[in-house]
């Protein structure tokens, strides 16, 4: 038969003794959010000709605006391309890139999305974007699938936007 005194006294005891570790434990990763966050910086030399290469996408002759980011972080590496094409130009490049699955529209909740990844190059990010916004995921190759946000913003002008995510220090950078 189990004491019921001491069976209290040792549930107080694991708690007392838990309390302090939980809380060391969380306090420890709470700090971490802000250690990834010091360790990110966007690598010079990426050109958009060198993204659209590296992410296995053309970029059109035609293409207009063209921008390109890459951000390196101890979790993940993003590379960023975006330009705008005519609408006529979108559609045909859209029909070689094609998503898997079909293409989608951004959810309201995603509207709310905090600027980061192109806000580094003075744009909106696609997901708050809408009406006129249609993104998939696109598998330009075998290895590397990209996610393509095409956003009809003019009556005759498309903004491409891609966005990939890589293993960290995998991806050799360009020489600056």
């Amino acid at each position: 038969m189990v004491n019921p005194r001491r069976a209290l006294i040792t549930a107080l005891a694991v708690v007392t003794l838990t309390i302090p570790l939980t809380a060391g434990a969380l306090w420890a990763m709470s700090d971490r959010p802000a250690k990834q966050a010091t360790d990110a910086h966007w690598a010079e030399g990426v050109t958009p000709e060198w993204m659209s290469a590296h992410m296995g996408l053309d970029l059109p002759r035609s293409a207009r605006s063209p921008q390109a980011a890459y951000e390196t972080t101890s979790r993940f590496d993003t590379g960023l391309l975006t330009f705008t094409l005519t609408r006529a130009e979108a559609e045909e490049y859209l029909t070689r890139y094609r998503p898997e699955g079909k293409w989608l529209m951004p959810m309201p909740s995603q509207q709310a999305k905090a600027p980061h990844d192109f806000a580094h190059l003075n744009l909106p990010e696609p997901e708050t974007l809408s009406p006129g916004m249609r993104h998939g995921d696109v598998c330009p190759d075998a290895e590397q699938c990209v996610t393509l946000y095409a956003h009809d913003y003019a009556p005759d002008r498309t903004r491409l936007y891609v966005r990939a995510h890589y293993e960290p220090g995998i991806s050799p950078l360009p020489e600056s």
